[in-house]
């Protein structure tokens, strides 16, 4: 299965899978091409140090969301990629992109969602919030991406614990390290070799991981 990367920033993620493919922890899988809309992002050096073939694509270079979209559909489609992963991409999509990438994007959210999603939450503002509401409780989720902001069918969950003296700066680190970096890796690998794969990571509660299945089921069509 080719993927790229979609990303907007430093580029953990982007780390996390390289680490994993180089691991075997992603399998049949390669990584064909990692794409910004900021040229200065240090993921492309990442890209580069690996030897992966990257792009920037800046959305305000486009006089429309639609030729913006369009632009990426011609990029991705040159690189035949299969599966396109959203690793911190601050960018709204259009819906030509979404739509032509149906059931075959993905992105992380840094909480369980439907908590601290949606609109306005992303970054910083996603633990700020976590903390603000004295939550115990967050963690992170793969989904696939659909029209509305995190509202995508959920693949795989992972909780973590929220601490009494934790800065949203710190909390941010806990979610990467204990959630982002293991379930991200773990969703690339589950599409490239299908849902029997699944290790659902969901608050240890079988009713949540049960409707996680049935969104993959569902998505994937996948039989039992």
């Amino acid at each position: 299965m080719k993927i790229a990367v979609l990303v907007s920033g430093g580029g953990t993620n982007l780390q996390a899978i390289i680490d994993s493919l180089s691991a075997g922890k992603i399998t049949n899988t390669t990584l064909e091409l990692v794409v910004s809309n900021k040229p200065g992002a240090y993921a492309l050096e990442r890209a580069a140090k690996n030897g992966i073939p990257s792009e920037c694509v800046i959305p305000k270079d486009y006089s429309t969301r639609e030729e913006y979209g369009e632009a990426m559909i011609s990029l991705l489609e040159k690189h035949e990629i299969e599966l396109v992963v959203l690793a911190g991409f601050l960018v709204i999509l259009p819906e030509n992109l979404v739509s032509h990438y149906a059931g075959r994007m993905i992105n992380i959210h840094p909480s369980l969602i439907p908590a601290h999603c949606g609109p306005g939450y992303y970054g910083l503002k996603v633990h700020e919030s976590v903390l603000a509401r004295g939550n115990k409780v967050t963690g992170a989720t793969v989904h696939f991406v659909n029209e509305i902001a995190d509202g995508g069918p959920i693949i795989i969950q992972k909780a973590v614990e929220v601490q009494d003296d934790d800065t949203p700066e710190i909390l941010q680190k806990r979610v990467m390290e204990q959630a982002e970096w293991i379930i991200m890796p773990k969703a690339i690998d589950l599409i490239a070799n299908g849902i029997n794969h699944i290790h659902v990571y969901s608050m240890n509660k079988p009713d949540v991981a049960a409707a996680i299945m049935n969104n993959l089921s569902a998505i994937l069509k996948v039989e039992d």
